[in-house]
């Protein structure tokens, strides 16, 4: 477990510190501007859709179901045909739609603004397509134990979007936005070759090939079961990602800037919980699907144990420590150019809000993956509507009193109330039993501790 952890967190977090080089050099060249706002509209909208039809219920749904089939090359070339029949008309439509599409995901926007924002939609779109074969082909790699590809291909789309901004520095804003754009799509196509390259090094390429070729001859492989969860997988991914939807939407109602302080105060929130949550997670989930298919409850019961115990001593020190230092990270990572003071207080009172429900969204994604490998998508998916309503109601409610932090504080309030029931599904007994006492006491002090101590060298230092 430990080896693949550590080898999806360098992958993570090589991804991650290129995303904040991405992220400084937006910032100094767009700032917090209505640029940097039509862009990650544009940008954000390929990424709901790859979170939630791709990462989250493709992921969730496939791999349980890739163990548990026979004719694994048959099962992996009739998803692979339908989802792209699917994508190329989904892309078409969007493209045709592309106004309406861009004023329903921000409702605030003026038709001036729309229009800067149309193009972009457009262009970035595209980067859905390829990310969907990614998917694909990196749970066929997750079976084999390989997560080295996955984990370090996005860093290609940072160094893709790094080389458009590189070159597009002497360029106006209006010209770097749509060099951004075309880096986004130019960076899907790189992170596609790399998991083919992968497939053939690994000799899994002739097993897609040759169930293509049966799928041609008109052979079908038992994969009503795979659709059935997708379908409620769908559903159940949707609670955090259509909560930024929703906070998207809500923040084009708030003065200029709402959107980009958002966007750059949640990239931060999503370092240590793609670094920790995401990365053990990936880790584990062949694993715990293996043992429950053979029926071994007690060991996958163990996994989740050593892995909820890691996981809470990560994300506890990530919190507090993001926390009480979240002016001086940002004021580190985006002070620079057309991104001013006023920006850094702003984005660091979002970050502050987001931070309060990093640990129970990452405790949340552990105990999910005992779900769905027992094909309890459906029960996900109800547990992520509660959700995705508690972030929905109190979006609407805190952004006038608290602005773009109140939308911040709802996505963490959901967060919880997403733990609260996976946990409900999951059982409490179990929860007691796989929950070492001593262990979450010495966690929780040393977390006080540390708390301490980095609110007094902050008070010390005073960077900011």
């Amino acid at each position: 477990m430990l080896k693949h952890f550590f080898t999806n967190s360098a992958g993570i977090l090589t991804s991650r510190v290129l995303g904040l080089l991405r992220d400084f050099l937006t910032a100094k060249v767009l700032g917090a501007s209505i640029y940097s706002d039509i862009f990650f509209v544009a940008f954000k909208l390929p990424n709901l859709f790859r979170r939630l039809f791709g990462e989250g219920a493709f992921t969730q749904s496939f791999l349980p179901n890739f163990v548990a089939q026979r004719k694994k090359g048959l099962f992996l070339a009739e998803v692979l045909v339908s989802f792209l029949a699917f994508m190329l008309l989904f892309s078409a439509l969007v493209m045709i739609f592309a106004p309406l599409v861009t004023k329903l995901l921000a409702a605030g926007f003026d038709d001036a603004t729309v229009a800067l924002a149309v193009p972009l939609v457009r262009i970035n779109f595209w980067y859905l397509t390829f990310i969907f074969c990614v998917t694909l082909f990196s749970g066929v790699l997750q079976f084999k134990n390989h997560f080295a590809t996955t984990a370090f291909s996005t860093a290609l789309l940072n160094l893709s979007m790094i080389a458009a901004l590189i070159l597009a520095r002497n360029l106006g804003e209006s010209e770097v936005v749509f060099w951004l754009s075309w880096g986004v799509v130019v960076g899907g196509v790189l992170q596609l070759l790399v998991h083919i390259i992968a497939l053939k090094r690994l000799g899994l390429w002739r097993l897609f090939t040759l169930g293509l070729a049966k799928f041609r001859r008109g052979k079908r492989a038992q994969s009503k079961g795979f659709w059935r969860n997708f379908g409620a997988g769908v559903v159940g991914s949707s609670a955090n990602q259509i909560g930024d939807f929703v906070s998207t939407f809500v923040a084009s109602f708030l003065a200029t800037g709402g959107i980009s302080y958002l966007y750059y105060a949640n990239r931060i929130f999503q370092l240590p919980l793609a670094l920790f949550a995401m990365a053990l997670s990936i880790a584990i989930f062949p694993q715990i699907s293996r043992k429950i298919k053979a029926k071994n409850e007690k060991e996958a019961l163990n996994l989740l144990s050593r892995g909820c115990g890691l996981l809470t001593f990560l994300l506890l020190f990530a919190s507090v420590g993001g926390f009480l230092l979240a002016p001086e990270i940002i004021w580190l990572i985006f002070e620079r150019g057309a991104f001013t003071r006023t920006d850094t207080f702003a984005v660091a009172l979002v970050l502050q809000g987001y931070l309060l429900g990093l640990l129970p969204f990452g405790l949340a994604k552990l105990f999910s993956l005992w779900l769905y490998a027992h094909f309890m998508q459906a029960a996900a998916a109800k547990i992520s509507v509660g959700s995705l309503v508690v972030n929905v109601v109190l979006s609407f409610a805190l952004f006038k009193p608290l602005g773009a932090f109140g939308l911040a504080v709802a996505s963490s309030v959901s967060g919880l109330f997403l733990l609260v029931g996976v946990l409900w599904v999951f059982g409490f007994r179990r929860l007691v039993q796989i929950c070492h006492t001593k262990f979450v006491v010495l966690i929780l002090l040393a977390g006080a501790i540390f708390g301490v101590a980095v609110w007094w060298v902050k008070g010390l230092v005073g960077v900011v």
